[in-house]
């Protein structure tokens, strides 16, 4: 996958087209602690745009207006984590949203593995590396190891919702994992105002 890399904001003008696939890469699982470093972006069309941010530097117009675009939806794996941190560090909330995990979790229910790794293994015949996962995201300059890693997290998400979109379907369950994702900022507000270890659902 072709790698374009910015500092701290995507270029103006560009267009990555209805749906993006979107990851991050930061110091940590913890929101408050780590900071967001790296912000993937593809359309599906086999160039990833990188978008690097120093400590502190979170301005980003161009990212935040496509990430707040009623217009686009924004594609991830694991998208609560992802969503948390661009609000906790961009103070934006990604909307519309689509998540292959919640995706996996609704009609894989023959299984309990719904990795990233997993996914694309089983449905897409495609074996990825997780060698550069943890590793120092905040460094200056980041390797072309840790940025091809960063690339592999995106390259498969449009193949992969094309897949479980069929499953959904079959499964008629379209309705409710479109209703798991428009939860899905509300859940990640949850996260960082304090409920993230606690089910509220719960009796």
């Amino acid at each position: 996958m072709k790698i374009k890399l910015y500092q701290g904001d995507l270029p103006d003008g560009l267009n990555l087209g209805p749906i993006v696939a979107i990851d991050t890469e930061t110091l940590g699982l913890n929101p408050f602690r780590d900071r967001l470093c790296l912000a993937q972006l593809s359309s599906g069309d086999g160039v990833c745009h990188a978008v690097q941010f120093a400590a502190g530097e979170y301005a980003a117009p161009n990212l935040k207006k496509m990430l707040a675009d009623p217009g686009t939806t924004k594609l991830f794996h694991f998208a609560r984590f992802d969503i948390a941190m661009f609000r906790r560090w961009l103070g934006v909330d990604c909307k519309p949203i689509y998540c292959t995990k919640i995706a996996s979790k609704l009609v894989r229910t023959y299984t309990d593995r719904h990795g990233l790794k997993d996914l694309v293994r089983e449905l897409l015949g495609v074996d990825l590396s997780k060698e550069q996962q943890s590793s120092d995201w905040g460094a200056k300059e980041l390797s072309e190891k840790q940025l091809a890693y960063a690339a592999n997290d995106v390259a498969h998400l449009h193949a992969l919702k094309t897949v479980l979109d069929t499953m959904l379907e079959r499964e008629g369950r379209v309705g409710l994992a479109k209703a798991c994702f428009d939860f899905l900022p509300s859940r990640a507000e949850l996260d960082l105002a304090g409920w993230d270890e606690v089910d509220i659902f719960a009796h």
